[in-house]
């Protein structure tokens, strides 16, 4: 699923990126060497941000 249809970034891609750098969904979306556009994705992509972390943390625990 494209979470940013402006960078054509994928969920997937996103979802790798929360792994390797730490910040928001602007910073995530710098290191794959895309700018934020139009904005209209980045709290959903926050959100998966968000998510992707948590569940790394949960599974590092255990």
């Amino acid at each position: 699923m494209y979470v940013c249809i402006c960078n054509a970034i994928r969920e997937s891609d996103l979802r790798r990126a929360a792994r390797h750098v730490s910040g928001d969904a602007e910073t995530c979306y710098a290191a794959l060497g895309k700018p934020a556009c139009c904005g209209t994705c980045l709290e959903e992509a926050d959100e998966i941000l968000q998510e992707e972390r948590e569940m790394g943390c949960v599974a590092a625990a255990t």
